[in-house]
């Protein structure tokens, strides 16, 4: 079997995470997604779902994102029931995060508001794996030969 999500949205609302018993951290939002077709004349539609993170992927995402960032998360759909307060049963499908990247997205004007900025590695997902370092060097560091001899390529 196979169960993998990829979406990549907007934060729709403000971010609160909680700890539960054992001091597990976990993170609920949901996440708009504008669908890749748009009938001429009419506006843009998106679709809304919802994301559940735990533990550090929860911690990650609640650190550097807040409402109305961009955001990609990639995990598991699952499904679960619920009585609400009526008595009738509901069904949630919700997208379990794996990981959580950043989009590449341009900081608007300097301002986060709520949220810090996020570091300067991009691409870092919050699993753990981080991206190497990068240093800058200098053309000078190299120098230039007039034959491919030695080079295994």
């Amino acid at each position: 079997m196979f169960n993998k999500a990829v979406l990549m949205g907007r934060i729709c609302n403000d971010l609160e995470l909680k700890t539960i018993q054992g001091g597990i951290s976990v993170l609920s939002f949901r996440l708009a997604v504008d669908r890749s077709y748009q009938p001429k004349g009419e506006e843009r539609k998106a679709d809304f779902f919802n994301i559940v993170a735990w533990r550090s992927t929860a911690e990650f995402i609640s650190r550097y994102f807040g409402k109305g960032r961009m955001i990609l998360v990639e995990g598991e759909l699952q499904t679960r029931q619920y009585v609400d307060k009526n008595g009738s049963t509901q069904n949630v499908v919700e997208l379990v995060v794996n990981s959580a990247y950043f989009t590449g997205e341009p900081k608007s004007s300097g301002n986060y508001g709520a949220y810090p900025p996020p570091p300067p590695v991009s691409g870092q997902a919050a699993t753990g794996n981080a991206a190497p370092a990068v240093s800058s060097g200098s053309t000078k560091d190299f120098a230039e030969t007039d034959s491919d001899d030695g080079y295994p390529f």
